[in-house]
């Protein structure tokens, strides 16, 4: 065995170039796209010369590139020797989305800046923590959008996010030094200031809810898992790496997991077999996710660190045979290899100057136009090289070059995971076994149907169903399109559409056993031409497993159309194949090629777990498609893990092992969301208090804000069908209306408007609604003032406008969503009765028994009559209203308009009649119950009469408005 094979255990040492940080600029709408990574091609040695540091990309999985290897590069500012302490002015931590002043500026600031404005001093090692981080995947100088969501702080941008960036780094580098150990929050105590302790909070909460630190198999690790789960039940599709890593993390939380897998084994798409031959000759064989891409940050390398296993690198040189077995001349294979890479540049190119037209292009259009055009790989031995180099890329691919989008099929280069791309010896089983072990699974359960609501799931596998409160589906993308697996209801258009979009590629692989290695051992790879380019991915590639499978092992692959067709043939004709390309090749050279032992082939497009080996971004694809695959449906009911749910890393092992940490965090928060709820609810006194303290606090800094209205949604979910909730401001004074010229257009919204601001100039009442933030956007691009939309709102798409009861449990799961998302942490402390604008009346005067509930009597005709209602209770801010009807559980999506004003009269209440025609004399109560006949007192105040019938409105649509209006007429001449 080659012991200069072998790479470092510990991943996070490697000498790289020094970089400071400086305070970044804010970043409220950090690009998901961006992702700097460290040029992995190059680096300095201790003996200070520049080497070649091979890291292929995806595309060229299987043979690294040799010559002009394309790189990644990144810069990062500046922080010299990790104490750069600049006089930097004293900045307010609720100021957001300032940038920093310029450094002339900074030297004419007299201030002096407090200790909280410092930038900290951790150690000197500021560099190298920093791209530790960075290998993990966090941009250099910038929040990820994930931890905007998660609310590490108080502000973005400012000194505050420069200390977290830095604690942040530090904890991940500490946790690196020794991933067996589990790092606590205490031991960085200590070495911080006194006044970072909630940026350490913040940090260490995220980097561990998360799964950036404190994962994997390691007995310090697996002691957390409490012996009796605590919270939720979970129930998980699929044991696949995600579904694993996802039920680890759960059980870690306290949560009851349990998974259900088709198979009889766990794995799902890594599958390591064990074959065996005569003469105790035996090997492991990775019959399908084999290599691992990059180990600098690649969770499956700590995984594998903690079982003590060693890793070993796939090592560069490739060989490569013409048909008749004879080696390709190396001149003419880099003459091609180039040409084949100026292709893609030009294809890179081009499809910059296409703009939105190379969406529906694919690769392999633009690929062999150019190259006809260009006259490369004219000659037979060319166009057999340049085909290879095609199968290559189907292979990395999973897809045909024909279907592959040339706007989008690289999307992930930029994320790939720096370092060599290794084999882990015996097999990536060991990972599959170690992260199994304990996880409650129950084998051959094949789901037939998900059903998801507000109240939970139900997962029927067979005539079995296993109900939970949280489902995570980690199916394949080939199972999804299927349609195999029904949901109910249906998933949104949205992932539906995205599902369809997304390509699922096919690989195979032929493993074979032989008595003894004939192929020698100073390679791992080597390929193998054809002339027919139908047949291009048919063995193209051979992988050995020698150095790492403890025996004789060849794995030989079949990409693109080739696997196709390998799915029909026997078994024993593509063995019959391989071997007679093998003795071309060997036995040439006067080497005997023995028959195999033992052989296996794979049928992944069969297999009705899988149905395919991995995604790819097709023609009308492109990276957003697996954003929108990795959302939740059913108001966090049901979550979606796997290799193609991530847009960094899909196709990939440890793709999908961080899908599974990544969804156990976000169900732990809407877990967390619920339970903070629930505790409300089991709070009758404080309930209206506190639900209303969480959406004033959300809405003081809305998402969108546009004259009276303010919108507040789920910023990370990005389904235009996603709920929103709209809130409405009345009686601030009258603004000129700047929007429009059209502000003389006469409509009913328009007086009316001007008359309740006018007669409400001392108050501030919010009404709101739930729509889907699609409407909301449109609804800020009305023009014409708040007058027009509020006739866009009411009119054109029939909403009504309620109190914050009103909204009813659909509006409170969104609120607590909302709330979990963006972390709120500090709440409002001061009752809402005593905030300004809200009445002050005596609790003495509201317990008027004698007060019912009032039916006005509209001239309108066709609209159904607006309920008043008027009850006993302490006054607020916000609008009190009962109960709304619940909306329909079977809908995943977010309520219509229809579905967010409904309301009801109590049977026993009786119903008064007012003219709203003229004012009149007396309340005439309209009896329709003897027992519940009563009048109303004698003597009413108008504005106190005018402020109940507001407050307690529970539909204040347009039509109620304008019968408030009259009410009020109507009670000013009440003696």
């Amino acid at each position: 065995m080659n012991s200069s094979n072998q790479t470092p255990d510990d991943f996070s040492q490697f000498p790289l170039p020094h970089f400071s940080l400086t305070p970044p600029l804010p970043n409220p709408a950090p690009n998901p796209n961006f992702h700097p990574i460290p040029n992995p091609n190059a680096y300095l040695p201790p003996d200070g010369h520049l080497h070649s540091l091979p890291a292929p990309k995806k595309r060229r999985r299987g043979r690294p590139q040799r010559n002009d290897p394309l790189t990644s590069s990144f810069q990062l500012i500046t922080f010299p020797n990790g104490s750069f302490n600049p006089n930097l002015p004293t900045s307010n931590p609720n100021l957001n989305h300032n940038p920093m002043p310029s450094s002339s500026a900074a030297t004419t600031q007299t201030t002096q800046p407090k200790i909280d404005d410092e930038i900290i001093v951790i150690n000197k090692e500021s560099t190298a923590e920093a791209l530790t981080a960075l290998s993990a995947g966090f941009p250099a100088d910038s929040l990820t959008e994930e931890e905007i969501d998660f609310g590490v702080v108080s502000s973005i941008g400012g000194i505050e996010q420069v200390n977290y960036i830095l604690i942040r780094n530090h904890i991940i580098a500490k946790w690196r030094e020794n991933v067996s150990n589990w790092v606590t929050k205490d031991m960085f105590v200590d070495s911080l200031p006194k006044h970072c302790s909630t940026i350490l909070d913040s940090a260490y909460n995220y980097l561990v809810t998360y799964g950036y630190i404190n994962f994997g198999v390691a007995p310090a690790i697996k002691e957390k898992i409490p012996a009796e789960p605590s919270r939720s039940n979970v129930i998980i599709i699929g044991a696949g790496l995600s579904g694993l890593a996802a039920a680890r993390q759960l059980m870690r939380f306290g949560f009851k997991v349990t998974v259900l897998e088709g198979r009889k084994r766990a794995g799902g798409r890594v599958y390591t077999k064990k074959m065996e031959g005569g003469n105790r000759v035996s090997a492991a064989a990775d019959l399908g996710g084999s290599v691992l891409t990059g180990t600098l940050g690649n969770p499956l390398g700590i995984v594998a660190k903690q079982l003590g296993a060693s890793l070993f690198k796939v090592r560069d040189k490739c060989p490569l045979y013409q048909t008749d077995g004879s080696p390709v001349d190396r001149d003419m294979d880099m003459k091609v290899e180039k040409a084949f890479n100026r292709l893609l540049d030009k294809a890179s190119k081009l499809r910059q100057l296409m703009g939105e037209v190379s969406t529906d292009v694919s690769l392999g259009a633009a690929l062999e136009t150019f190259r006809e055009v260009y006259g490369d790989a004219v000659t037979e031995e060319e166009i057999s090289l340049f085909n290879w180099h095609l199968a290559n890329l189907e292979y990395a691919n999973a897809g045909l070059v024909s279907k592959l989008s040339l706007a989008f099929w690289d999307q992930d280069d930029p994320y790939d995971m720096g370092g060599d791309h290794c084999f882990l010896p015996g097999g990536n089983g060991r990972l599959v076994q170690a992260l199994a072990e304990n996880v409650p699974i129950l084998y051959e359960k094949t789901v037939h149907t998900i059903r998801y609501g507000s109240d939970g799931v139900q997962v029927m596998a067979g005539a079995q169903v296993y109900e939970g409160d949280m489902a995570l589906c980690t199916v394949p993308l080939g199972v999804l399109k299927s349609g195999l697996i029904k949901f109910v209801p249906e998933l949104p258009q949205r992932k539906l559409d995205g599902i369809k979009r997304l390509g699922f590629g096919l690989l195979n692989k032929v493993g074979m056993l032989f008595p003894y290695v004939f192929w020698g051992t100073d390679l791992d790879t080597f390929g193998h031409l054809t002339n027919d380019p139908n047949r291009r991915g048919e063995f193209f590639l051979f992988y050995s497993y020698a150095t790492v499978a403890s025996g004789p092992l060849l794995l030989a692959l079949v990409a693109g159309e080739a696997a196709h067709r390998f799915e029909t043939q026997p078994p024993i004709d593509a063995v019959a194949h391989v071997l007679q390309i093998l003795k071309g090749i060997y036995e040439p050279q006067g080497i005997t090629v023995p028959e195999p032992l033992q052989t296996v082939c794979t049928r992944w497009g069969g297999d009705p777990f899988s149905l395919g080996s991995y995604s790819n971004v097709a023609v009308g694809a492109s990276g957003d498609d697996y954003d929108i695959l990795a959302e939740n449906v059913g108001d966090g009911r049901l979550f979606f893990a796997g290799e193609a749910t991530t847009r960094r890393y899909p196709a990939t092992m440890h793709g999908a092992f961080l899908t599974g940490l990544r969804e156990a965090a976000n169900m732990a928060q809407y877990a967390k969301s619920w339970a903070a709820r629930k505790k409300i609810d089991r709070s009758p006194s404080n309930n209206a208090y506190s639900c209303a303290s969480v959406l004033m606090d959300l809405f003081r800094e809305p998402d969108l804000e546009f004259g009276s209205f303010s919108v507040i949604f789920g910023r990370k979910n990005a389904d235009p069908k996603s709920p929103a909730i709209v809130r409405v401001t009345i009686s601030e004074p009258r603004k000129k209306n700047q929007e429009s010229s059209e502000t003389d257009q006469q409509h009913s919204n328009k007086v009316l408007f001007q008359q309740l601001q006018s007669h409400f100039n001392q108050q501030q009442l919010h009404v709101y609604t739930l729509l889907s933030k699609q409407h909301a956007l449109a609804l800020r691009e009305v023009r014409g003032g708040d007058e027009m939309r509020l006739n866009y709102l009411c009119e054109k798409l029939g909403i009504k406008l309620v109190g914050r009861k009103g909204l009813g449990p659909t509006a409170d799961s969104v609120i607590a969503s909302i709330k979990a998302q963006r972390g709120l942490r500090k709440p409002s402390s001061s009752p809402l009765a005593l905030k300004s604008g809200t009445s002050m009346l005596k609790t003495g005067n509201l317990k008027q028994k004698f007060i019912r509930r009032a039916k006005i009597v509209r001239k309108t005709k066709g609209l159904p009559p607006p309920i008043v209602n008027v009850v006993d209770g302490n006054l607020s801010e916000e609008i009190k209203l009962i109960k709304q009807a619940p909306p329909d559980s079977s809908s995943s999506d977010a309520p219509s308009p229809s579905t967010c004003c409904c309301t009801e009269l109590d049977s026993e209440e009786t119903p008064f009649s007012f003219s709203n025609s003229k004012a009149c004399d007396q309340v005439r109560p309209q009896q329709t119950d003897s027992r519940t006949s009563s009048p109303y007192p004698t003597k009413w105040s108008a504005t106190y009469a005018t402020e109940m019938m507001m407050l307690e409105s529970e539909a204040v649509d347009e039509s109620s408005l304008v019968e408030l209006k009259s009410l009020v007429l109507t009670l000013k001449t009440l003696p």
